[in-house]
């Protein structure tokens, strides 16, 4: 990559289980010259993909704009169940700087975004985070109060919820999609050997800044049906000012006090190598990080897997299905 003016971007899809769709959008949004897929993680349970992509900032929001193409056509809401919650078929949309660019161009960049993903697709779209044009909005869980099903009927009745862009009616099958621009955030999971519920959500509402744990953490507490467990699943959005470690040491002593066993911790997409101390490495119980869940060491190999100039990316996953 000539640019030194990297983006990267998360795009989370409300599909998890067909294998098939799965492939079509991480296909599309990886079709892009300049914008390089990094790394497709899906969940049965939570119905969900999430793709990073990274690269030169004009590449990547076209990159995330096929995918959305695909989403959009394809996945209809009304038939959508999952534990994770969601009003979009393309759910969120982030923007991230990585290098040479800032969080006011990447909040520009998430408006276009919004723009065009009302002029390309008719759906609207919710400003979050850096991207937020009122307060009010600055957080996702704000944005999707009632998921999918209620925000279609508040619309309607309620102007303090109706998009920032497009609208003001949600499409009918496809949502509406929140985008934003954010700090770099740690997403995992922490799986729990037990089917109780409610003591995840417990651990979840103990370490949670908005029930008064942990600044920078946001938490729930989900079923794992197909496993037979249950999970924290965890936002942690400023890993400088709150260590990963730190939360697993606490959730892991709360499963205790309960008198359940940790089963490990699930790394969703990828960290950048600032983030990952030797603590990081070995206290988590990680089930699924190795080198190549570091951002930087994975872009560097896409980058060489594409331009022919190094090894393939071994240590990444698969593309669904493929």
């Amino acid at each position: 990559m000539t640019s030194k003016r990297v983006v990267e971007c998360v795009p989370n899809f409300s599909e998890g289980r067909d294998l098939e769709l799965i492939r079509s959008i991480a296909e599309a949004t990886g079709s892009v010259r300049g914008a390089y897929l990094l790394d497709e993680e899906h969940d049965v349970d939570h119905h969900r993909c999430v793709l990073t992509v990274a690269g030169e900032p004009e590449a990547v929001l076209e990159a995330a704009l096929r995918g959305a193409a695909v989403a959009v056509e394809r996945i209809d809401l009304n038939r959508h169940r999952g534990v994770h919650p969601r009003i979009g078929a393309l759910d969120v949309l982030p923007f991230i700087p990585v290098s040479g660019v800032s969080m006011e161009e990447c909040a520009e960049l998430a408006h276009r975004a919004a723009s065009e993903m009302w002029r390309r697709f008719r759906v609207p779209c919710y400003l979050y985070e850096a991207a937020a044009r009122s307060g009010d909005r600055r957080n996702l869980e704000a944005v999707r109060k009632g998921q999918f099903e209620r925000l279609r009927d508040a619309v309607k009745e309620d102007p303090t919820r109706r998009p920032d862009v497009g609208g003001p009616e949600l499409h009918p099958t496809a949502g509406a999609t929140a985008v934003s621009a954010r700090k770099f955030l740690i997403a995992w999971n922490v799986w729990l050997r037990t089917e109780d519920l409610t003591v995840s959500q417990e651990i979840a509402r103990s370490v949670r800044q908005s029930s008064g744990g942990f600044p920078f953490v946001k938490a729930l507490g989900l079923p794992l049906r197909s496993r037979g467990m249950t999970q924290v699943s965890l936002n942690l959005t400023d890993f400088e000012r709150t260590s990963a470690p730190m939360v697993f040491d606490a959730i892991a002593a709360e499963a205790a006090r309960h008198g359940v066993e940790v089963e490990g911790s699930e790394l969703i997409g990828l960290v950048p190598r600032k983030a990952v101390s030797q603590e990081f490495r070995e206290n988590l119980r990680w089930m699924n990080f190795n080198e190549g869940s570091i951002l930087e060491n994975r872009l560097a190999l896409k980058i060489a897997e594409r331009d022919g100039t190094g090894e393939r990316d071994s240590s990444a996953p698969k593309v669904s299905g493929g």
